[in-house]
């Protein structure tokens, strides 16, 4: 067994795929899910519930990562934070593990670990899969619940409804679900996740094919939010927050360090006001680190960026300047 700890991305010849093998749990308010329209939840014998319970679980997410910043923002958005703990790593990693070295004595200070890793392993001692984050810990064992990322954002709209700040967004609107579940399929499939296809394509086929496929994706973003504020029309939905983690990573990151460099998102006139709206919108831009966001693509992707070293650009402070989306 080699003990190289360096993680890798790329894979030689192949293009990049996503495994969305993730621990399926559920935090639930009953025994079934709250959602109607939730048909992947039927009571299947592969899927533990977990009673929603306020104080029991920790939410472990790392600033730096836009699967783990979607969840911090919909915590803060429903008004959760007294409700679920949060626990953040620090923004680089190895092979092993997310860690709190940013907190006093590198332990986390609820859970006492050193490494997410442990809480996986505390359930799974053979758990043989990437240690992931978000994450949501059971705070007395110490062990994993879930990491399903899609599901934990769900949930915490659906099943802790009763602990939500009284002006608490409707992140789900019932009139808007179906097409709703259509943008945020192509937002993932296509722009979340299509960075990443750039970023960690193991071949220049690979890459053109990805590239061309990201910026369609950004062209049909760019029409669509031409004439209305959100995604979904007049109000913030869960389509945004999905969408704003990545826009916000989009010239510090992704433009270079995954090549997806056609044009910045600065030059796109109604993406680029969406993303400060959202930004500037309470929930959204209090929960960014762009120092962070930059420590962890630009060091921990050692075979991307060899050198590790981080870039002092791009300019930041235009993110707080006025967006004017408020007339659309």
């Amino acid at each position: 067994m080699s003990d190289d700890l360096t993680p890798t991305y790329t894979e030689k010849g192949k293009p990049f795929e996503r495994d969305m093998d993730y621990i399926g749990d559920r935090v639930l308010a009953g025994e079934r899910s709250s959602d109607p329209h939730d048909a992947e939840y039927g009571g299947r014998d592969d899927v533990q519930v977990w009673p929603v319970q306020p104080g029991r679980y920790r939410l472990v997410a790392a600033p730096a990562c836009p699967w783990a910043n979607r969840s911090i923002i919909v915590r803060e958005l429903l008004g959760l934070t007294e409700v679920i703990s949060l626990g953040k790593p620090g923004p680089t990693h190895d092979k092993r593990s997310w860690t709190f070295d940013r907190d006093p004595g590198g332990r986390d200070p609820v859970l006492g670990i050193e490494r997410l890793q442990e809480a996986y392993l505390n359930r799974f001692p053979d758990y043989p899969k990437g240690i992931t984050v978000p994450a949501i810990v059971d705070v007395e064992t110490k062990q994993v619940v879930t990491n399903d990322f899609p599901w934990i954002t769900h949930d915490l709209f659906f099943e802790w409804r009763e602990h939500h700040r009284p002006d608490a967004p409707d992140l789900w609107p019932e009139d808007l679900r179906e097409e709703m579940e259509q943008v945020m399929k192509r937002v993932f499939t296509e722009v979340n996740n299509g960075v990443y296809r750039c970023g960690f394509a193991g071949s220049q086929e690979a890459y053109d094919a990805a590239y061309d496929r990201l910026w369609a994706a950004m062209d049909w973003l760019e029409e669509r939010l031409t004439d209305r504020r959100y995604l979904m029309g007049e109000a913030i939905t869960e389509a945004d927050v999905r969408l704003f983690t990545t826009l916000v990573r989009f010239d510090p990151v992704y433009h270079g360090h995954f090549k997806c460099n056609r044009n910045k998102l600065t030059e796109m006139p109604a993406l680029w006001g969406y993303a400060r709206d959202l930004f500037q919108t309470p929930g959204f831009g209090e929960t960014v680190d762009f120092e962070q966001i930059k420590a962890h693509y630009y060091v921990v992707h050692s075979d991307i960026n060899p050198s590790g070293i981080i870039p002092k650009g791009p300019e930041l402070e235009s993110w707080r300047t006025a967006h004017g989306r408020e007339r659309l």
